[in-house]
């Protein structure tokens, strides 16, 4: 769809799917709920992320394929009703193993909601418009990852079940596949030729296309790195009681929102490349400082700093690789959806050394990954065409 016309009947529940899409981030509460209910240490509490991340490593490229025979939208309620399955067994089998299952669903569910979302959004927006949609997307993204921690402390609160989340947001899932599902959406034929296996890696063979995809497993590593670690961080460095400490991960989701909402109108008047290069940049400085003070009220503000940093890469990322390569659409997607397994092994490796010497080491391996992402944005400026 390359008209200017937008047409919000075909929009509005593709990005009720970027809405579903955020329920992955309850990773980070279930680090915290999880562990502090069964006495888990850093490490192995970091296999719940694990167990939802890894699935991007092992299914994106199939799902990618996949969708080039079966159609965006349909694997995009396949998605979200394996997302509904993943968060309904934790809800109704609460033992580690089977938060490990429902969580490994959800990764799955995810996998395949990422891979379909993106592309199927760039078919229904206006073809002018795709940066600004895919950062906007992410503001909706960014609400429901912003609601998930003080709703489970309010269902805690008022039902002494903070599970409850994982019961609310299966609904939402299961309601989000009947809207989909009844809405009549055009996707678009350009495709030169359908992807496989062989096209889809063969593509990783491009400079561009490689550094790209690594940029997004580590801005993944990033996000779902400060997500799952920054409760315990916030507690060990500043000393805050584990609520408010939750309520920084709510802080944090609350700057993408905001971030991804800014940058989804700043994008319609600043080139796309420029505006990766400066965020990048700020997400360095906000995380060199935030290692660096000692106060608690100054590290509220770096959080909120940090997840406005981090809030437009993703869709900046995305949308440049597809303006560059605009019929290898299902590929790139396949791939970059693929390297959002970088949330299986950054904080992975983020607990890990935080178990070998204390918290803060551990989060500048977050640091590193900036500063690749950062190289990334010169990168592209150097190579417009």
């Amino acid at each position: 769809m390359n008209t200017q016309k937008i047409n919000l009947s075909g929009i509005l529940p593709v990005l009720m799917a970027f809405f579903v899409m955020s329920f992955v981030d309850l990773v980070g509460i279930g680090v915290d709920r999880v562990s502090k209910d069964m006495s888990l240490s850093a490490t192995i509490g970091q296999l719940i992320p694990s167990a939802a991340f890894l699935w991007f490593l092992l299914l994106s490229v199939p799902v990618g394929v996949l969708q080039s025979r079966l159609g965006k939208r349909n694997m995009l309620n396949i998605g979200m009703g394996v997302t509904a399955l993943g968060l309904l067994v934790p809800f109704f089998f609460y033992t580690f193993e089977m938060v490990l299952v429902g969580f490994a669903l959800l990764g799955i569910g995810n996998t395949i909601v990422q891979v379909s979302a993106n592309p199927l959004l760039v078919d229904v927006v206006p073809g002018n418009r795709a940066a600004s949609f895919l950062s906007f997307s992410q503001f909706v993204k960014a609400i429901g990852s912003m609601l998930g921690a003080p709703l489970a402390a309010l269902l805690a609160a008022r039902f002494g079940d903070w599970k409850l989340l994982f019961l609310v947001f299966g609904i939402v899932s299961i309601l989000s596949v009947l809207w989909l599902g009844a809405v009549r959406i055009d996707e678009s034929g350009t495709e030169e030729f359908r992807a496989t296996f062989g096209s889809s890696f063969r593509l990783m063979g491009n400079t561009f296309v490689f550094l790209m995809v690594l940029a997004i497993f580590l801005v993944v590593g990033v996000d779902v790195g400060f997500n799952s670690n920054s409760g315990q961080f916030l507690i060990k460095k500043f000393h805050i009681d584990q609520i408010a400490a939750e309520s920084g991960r709510s802080v944090y989701f609350f700057g993408r929102m905001l971030g991804t909402f800014a940058g989804a109108i700043m994008l319609t008047k600043i080139s796309s490349r420029k505006f990766y290069m400066w965020t990048s940049v700020l997400g360095i400085l906000c995380l060199v400082a935030i290692l660096l003070i000692e106060s608690p009220v100054m590290a509220w503000g770096l959080v909120f700093l940090i997840g406005l940093a981090v809030a437009n890469i993703f869709p900046l990322v995305f949308s440049i690789t597809v303006e560059k390569y605009p019929t290898r659409k299902n590929e790139i997607s396949g791939l970059m959806m693929m390297a959002i397994s970088g949330g299986a092994v950054i904080p992975f490796l983020v607990g890990w050394i935080s178990d070998l010497s204390n918290v803060a080491l551990g989060m500048t391996v977050l640091i590193a990954c900036m500063i690749y992402l950062w190289a990334v944005s010169l990168y592209c400026l150097k190579n417009k065409s």
